[in-house]
């Protein structure tokens, strides 16, 4: 098992990449905003699941093929990306801020969940991170290898959630002061989209210099 010194580092590095601005932060905020609280929170779980299938394909050395194939990592960069931009473009072309309204349709409990996990297996960030630091935290050595990767996990959890939860429950209450202003609430949900398209497009950039 990682010694208490590594745990801590990992956690500090997981916390910095977590705080940087992507795919995973700016599809739980855009959540909040348009479905409130609960598809904000439903959104943070599918991230969150979404983390477990990055574990495992890292502990089962998938992140090796990533990195021996680049035509398959910049696959999934680009799905990512196109995925980003779509959610962008849905917000953009929107002619109201009925996405705002309080009694706006909302994704059923499973598709929020769904559309958060596929934001992060689409997320770039998080396969650079798994090539680049998860395995110099696991040890065959110190224990089995699967024990090792799911005290990370727990890790990664812990640190989205802590990050991600708050974000949430944020941008869940400025909502309900933009439903009573829809000029406002139009405004931002142009502006989210704006931010979502940006964001697509520089993860597709900066990803595919790393790559």
């Amino acid at each position: 098992m990682q010694t208490l010194t590594q745990l801590w580092l990992f956690f500090l590095v997981v916390l910095a990449v977590v705080l940087l601005p992507g795919m995973d932060m700016a599809y739980v905020a855009g959540s909040s905003l348009v479905g409130g609280r609960r598809q904000g929170l439903l959104a943070l779980t599918g991230i969150v699941a979404g983390g477990i299938c990055h574990v495992v394909a890292a502990a089962l050395g998938i992140g090796l093929l990533l990195k021996l194939v680049p035509g398959l990592f910049n696959a999934v960069l680009l799905a990512g990306a196109a995925y980003l931009a779509w959610i962008a473009w849905s917000l953009l072309r929107s002619r109201s801020a009925a996405a705002l309204q309080a009694d706006a349709p909302r994704l059923a409990p499973r598709a929020a969940v769904l559309r958060g996990a596929l934001t992060s297996l689409l997320n770039p960030k998080a396969y650079l991170f798994m090539l680049a630091v998860f395995p110099q935290f696991i040890d065959p050595q110190r224990g089995p290898v699967w024990l090792q990767a799911l005290v990370l996990w727990l890790i990664i959890a812990v640190t989205q959630a802590l990050v991600y939860g708050p974000l949430a429950l944020a941008a869940a209450g400025a909502r309900h002061w933009l439903a009573q202003r829809p000029s406002a609430g139009l405004t931002l949900n142009r502006t989210v989209g704006i931010v979502l398209l940006l964001t697509a497009l520089w993860t597709a950039a900066a990803g595919w210099r790393a790559a």
